[in-house]
């Protein structure tokens, strides 16, 4: 699990987000969805930048940590910093699997998974609606 210690808190009611996000946004984020596989705006995007929370806008991932996983949606090898995500045991729909969260504010970001590739061996399968994606400026 991550130390979140170092970075602040957002704290906003339901209503709050509710008002801020798109509907499938506040769903996937804060009602723990899922979008469609291959549906995300982000699964075959390609160029270079930073990929923040769609609720905070704190930086999560790179696109230099980005892989094409086939899995149908954004796929990452580790976060932008070791406190930037927070992990959960999520034992729903009859699995056990890891949940990722924005360590910031608490948005339902996807899942991890131990089939990455290296260097660290993780899949951080996450939801496009869960991102907004930062284009590098060179």
């Amino acid at each position: 699990m991550a130390d979140t210690q170092a970075r602040p808190k957002i704290q906003k009611s339901m209503e709050e987000w509710r008002r801020k996000l798109t509907p499938e946004q506040f769903h996937v984020m804060f009602e723990k969805g899922t979008e469609r596989a291959f549906t995300g705006k982000l699964v075959n995007n390609h160029e270079d930048g930073i990929y923040h929370c769609g609720a905070c806008n704190a930086p999560l991932f790179t696109s230099e940590t980005k892989f094409e996983s086939g899995s149908g949606w954004p796929s990452f090898y580790q976060p932008v910093s070791p406190d930037a995500v927070i992990e959960h045991e999520d034992r729903s729909y009859g699995m056990r699997r890891v949940e990722v969260t924005c360590a910031t504010c608490g948005a339902h970001l996807g899942h991890v998974f131990p089939d990455g590739p290296r260097p660290t061996g993780e899949r951080f399968c996450i939801n496009s609606a869960s991102l907004q994606f930062e284009k590098s400026s060179s």
